[in-house]
């Protein structure tokens, strides 16, 4: 079975701008995540994360290697991608019910159907009753999850996410990890999700790829076997499971730091 992103051989490198460096932020990385799947992606600074997201994405092109979305190559941004940025990229003069139609508008979505599809989406990441909010009266993490809902209204095969909630407090991080997890479940997206954060990683992740220092190579993949209907925080940070995962997937993460010998 085909699966639904591959990655083949991949490399990017590229010249400093200031430095005139040359740079290898990723090589010889493959990579396979499944239809379906939540993959999270750690690792240490600077390994090429967040160039392997762009990659994905369409936005970056690869000095090598090949990128696969259901078989077939990467050349560009594309509808059957949704991307989630750190950063509260939503449009300020619309309103969160339009933030969230935008992509439904581009697509041509009859207003019935894209009302409806807001309306959702918006009670699934908890916005009801700010439908007519501007983002400057939101919080940080409402405006995330306008983001979040924006991509998902616009029905993209793959949800590719970078770091969207290291901006946000720490109680509210919490929360929008919560109904990530929820989200997931509902629409059982295939979500490939770049952090730095370890616990992140193996509370969100169906698989946690350990990314090694630059250039970046796949390291590690880490199954976490813990059913999402038992991932709360609550009932995560009290299971044993999790604290063993997490200490192997940070061992891993600190070797490449220098920060531990070996990462077994």
């Amino acid at each position: 079975m085909t699966a639904k992103i591959a990655l083949k051989s991949l490399g990017h490198e590229y010249v400093n701008p200031f430095t005139r460096e040359r740079v290898v932020a990723l090589d010889g990385l493959d990579l396979e995540v499944a239809d379906g799947e939540f993959l999270t992606v750690v690792g240490p600074s600077g390994c090429g994360k967040s160039t392997l997201l762009g990659i994905l994405a369409g936005l970056i092109p690869p000095t090598r290697g090949a990128v696969l979305v259901d078989g077939r190559p990467v050349t560009g941004p594309g509808r059957d991608r949704g991307v989630v940025f750190q950063e509260f990229a939503i449009l300020p003069w619309r309103t969160v019910e339009r933030n969230i139609a935008h992509g439904l508008e581009i697509q041509g979505v009859p207003r019935a159907e894209r009302a409806a599809t807001v309306q959702r989406f918006v009670e699934m990441v908890g916005l009801t009753g700010f439908e007519k909010k501007y983002p400057h009266e939101l919080s940080g993490g409402m405006r995330q999850r306008v983001a979040v809902a924006r991509t998902l209204a616009a029905n993209p095969e793959v949800m590719l996410m970078d770091e969207p909630f290291a901006s946000v407090d720490a109680q509210t991080r919490i929360t929008l990890q919560e109904e990530l997890n929820a989200i997931a479940q509902a629409t059982r997206k295939t979500i490939l999700f770049v952090t730095h954060n370890v616990e992140e990683a193996v509370f969100l992740g169906d698989r946690c790829c350990v990314v090694s220092r630059r250039p970046g190579r796949v390291k590690a993949l880490v199954r976490v076997d813990i059913p999402r209907a038992q991932r709360t925080w609550k009932l995560f940070t009290s299971d044993p499971a999790f604290g063993v995962i997490k200490d192997h997937v940070l061992r891993l993460v600190r070797a490449e730091v220098g920060g531990e010998e070996g990462g077994r």
